[in-house]
């Protein structure tokens, strides 16, 4: 069993329960690996909250999250994400650059998206 990576989402409609918005691929790693999300993830969860963009905030969120499906919140050092980040220079969205970068420092692991960007500059996106 691998680590899995959400983007922020691909965490979203999994807790929404909108499993039909996943890729085959996505769905299929997520039900066989253990699922993180990035401190980035949850930073803009409430980004999206308090933007009114989602309904729920991001403690709600994750908490559901991890008790349905398990999701851990990753706890790599902030400081090796962050040089990782500075290579990351392909987008100017700073939560696209930490989410890219924190999979980059956990071996490359998968991330599952649907960005766009992500997939065509991180060889690691699957959705």
């Amino acid at each position: 069993m691998s680590s899995i990576y959400l983007d922020t989402h691909t965490a979203i409609f999994l807790h929404a329960g909108e499993l039909e918005l996943l890729g085959t691929e996505g769905k299929r790693l997520i039900d066989a690996n253990d699922l993180l999300i990035c401190p980035m993830v949850l930073l803009e969860f409430n980004y999206l909250y308090e933007k009114n963009k989602i309904r729920y905030d991001a403690r709600r969120i994750y908490t559901a999250l991890n008790a349905t499906f398990g999701v851990t919140l990753c706890a790599l050092p902030f400081a090796d994400v962050a040089h990782q980040a500075l290579d990351v220079n392909w987008t100017r969205d700073a939560f696209d650059r930490m989410i890219v970068a924190q999979a980059q420092v956990n071996h490359n692991a998968t991330l599952i998206t649907r960005d766009r960007s992500m997939h065509l500059n991180y060889r690691s996106c699957v959705w």
